[in-house]
């Protein structure tokens, strides 16, 4: 499939988006069912809104682009405080969320960047 065809699914930063988003919903399955509709819920909806913002920003086109680029950053914002306020309130063991801790530090470099090169366009 050409580079073309593929889209927003071509971007590293996407992908790598929804690798976060898996990791965040194992992390979620991992925390007790009291949790359900307190952090499990917002868990999920940040983790998806980061790839989600991304794909919507592309379509939507160069203006767009960079305004959702920044909110999925505002998104990973959110779950890294969210994944951290876990461990703190001893949900979770820090072990079981360091891999996703730096793929969403590597997300958030890829997203500033992208947003950069967009204000430079």
């Amino acid at each position: 499939m050409a580079k073309r065809v593929l889209g927003y699914r071509a971007l590293d930063v996407w992908q790598n988006a929804m690798n976060l988003a898996t990791e965040i919903y194992k992390i979620c399955e991992q925390l007790p069912s009291t949790e359900r509709f307190g952090l499990t819920d917002q868990l999920r909806r940040a983790a998806v809104s980061v790839p989600a913002n991304i794909a919507e920003g592309y379509g939507r086109g160069a203006g767009d682009f960079r305004r959702h680029v920044q909110i999925a950053r505002g998104s990973l914002m959110e779950i890294e405080t969210e994944i951290e306020l876990c461990v703190r309130v001893g949900l979770i063991e820090k072990s079981k969320i360091i891999d996703s801790w730096k793929l969403a530090q590597s997300v958030g470099k890829m997203l500033t960047k992208l947003s950069r090169s967009l204000k430079d366009a």
